[in-house]
């Protein structure tokens, strides 16, 4: 992260806290996020990690030393970061989080006045004007007090939020998976408000274990507790939601994606017949679409990019397999407490289980994912013998089947997919694909060395 050009991925400013992400770096964006927001208030919040307090401090920091004013909202889910922003008119939204990763990991996300993350050109800007001096920032002693609390602002978030449901959803139950996160409080707070019986676990608000073996990317942990009942697994800042049927069957994003589009479009909402989705999203979701008079746009990975689609195209609903569901009558990015609260609504009117919502919406075709551990992960498009053996994979598989490789935007990873009908034939596929790519870009690796 020491050059400019690579301080922003697919989702933020994210490393190691203390070692890739300094407060000396978070003390510089605040500082240069200020010259691309203008004068107004900056609303700045964070999930549990106990690298956050530093961060935002070094942070609102640099926005003060700009001369705007930096508003703290503490502990708050970053879907609530997006709607506070918006509806306080501040002219940006600050989200200190590493969203799914461990708590050695932290991040730095920046939203616009209209509550969505900025676009990769104005983080192009504020990169650049991160400056050298700016590193060597550390906070002076006995900290001054930085602008403003905004502590009751998680209130209002979460009034409307429960605004948001129509549906009487007395008599549901669930087990919801606060990942040690920033739902924490939320999560429970909104759903027994609405009459929802809940249990709570992996609430922890100290950030240490946040996303360890629980949350969204775990979700075998909630269906191990849920006993019948609908699991809702929230990942570390909650804008991901993987939800589980009440027989432990997981219900990732593509489902709930087809779930809420076959909804919409019977209540004559999904205009235009669209969802956006990602060239992560399962065939079988695509193909159930398309049984369903519904087109499927894809994007590349990152929920940003499927809300830019969403805009270009009209859409009002769009998501990623992982549980990022943008609801683009509601909100402008992913919220996982807000897709859970309109999967329940849609379990209410329908008046049936989960399990047979999931059933019903589509048939997941077996994808298997190979994550490959590189230095240079950006670097794989240019290894020709990778291309020739995905472009030869994809011939063999034909219509039956996919294969993508891609550099992740947030690890140290070159990630390998296959989907096809037959499971052992994706494993197969898939394994033998990670081999290619290691052997090409680990042998580079140590040539360099």
């Amino acid at each position: 992260m020491a050059s400019a050009k690579n301080l922003f991925g697919t989702d933020g400013v994210r490393g190691i806290a203390g070692r890739d992400l300094t407060a000396g770096l978070a003390f510089g964006l605040g500082r240069a996020a200020a010259g691309s927001a203008g004068d107004g208030r900056v609303l700045v919040g964070m999930d549990t990690r106990p690298s956050g307090p530093e961060l935002s401090y070094a942070l609102r920091s640099g926005l003060r030393e700009a001369g705007v004013e930096p508003v703290d909202l503490g502990v708050i889910p970053a879907g609530g970061i997006s709607h506070l922003t918006v509806a306080a008119g501040a002219v940006m939204g600050v989200i200190i989080s590493a969203s799914h990763n461990p708590a050695p990991y932290n991040g730095i996300k920046l939203l616009g006045p209209d509550g969505a993350k900025l676009p990769d050109g104005a983080e192009a800007e504020i990169s650049a004007a991160v400056l050298p001096a700016d590193y060597e920032w550390s906070a002076p002693d006995g900290r001054a007090s930085l602008g403003s609390e905004w502590r009751e602002g998680i209130d209002v978030y979460l009034d409307w939020l429960a605004g948001s449901v129509s549906a009487d959803l007395s008599g549901l139950s669930v087990v919801v998976d606060c990942a040690n996160g920033a739902a924490f409080r939320a999560a429970p707070r909104v759903l027994r408000s609405l009459g929802v019986e809940t249990e709570t676990t992996a609430a922890c608000s100290d950030g240490s274990n946040i996303n360890h073996r629980c949350g969204a990317t775990h979700p075998e942990w909630v269906a191990s507790i849920s006993e019948g009942r609908i699991g809702l697994a929230l990942d570390g800042d909650a804008d991901r939601l993987i939800a589980v049927d009440e027989t432990g069957a997981i219900v990732d994003g593509d489902f709930l994606m087809a779930i809420l589009a076959r909804h919409l479009q019977r209540d004559g909402r999904l205009r235009p017949p669209l969802v956006v989705a990602t060239v992560m999203s399962n065939l079988g979701f695509r193909l159930a679409m398309a049984s369903q008079g519904i087109e499927t746009a894809l994007t590349k990975v990152g929920d940003r990019y499927v809300r830019e689609e969403m805009n270009r195209r009209g859409a009002v609903l769009g998501g990623e397999q992982s549980g990022h569901i943008i609801l683009g009558s509601l909100a402008v990015t992913g919220d996982g407490l807000l897709t859970a609260l309109q999967l329940l609504e849609v379990v209410a009117l329908s008046g049936k289980r989960l399990a047979e919502l999931r059933s019903e919406a589509m048939e997941r075709f077996p994808q298997v994912l190979v994550n490959v551990g590189v230095d240079r992960p950006w670097e794989v498009e240019g290894f020709p013998e990778v291309w020739e053996a995905v472009s030869q994979v994809g011939k063999e598989l034909g219509d039956t089947g996919r294969v993508l490789v891609r550099p992740s935007g947030t690890e140290p990873l070159v990630r390998v997919m296959v989907e096809c009908r037959e499971s052992e034939l994706a494993e197969r596929y898939a394994r033998d694909l990670a081999g290619v790519v290691a052997a090409a870009m680990q042998e580079t690796a140590a040539e360099r060395e």
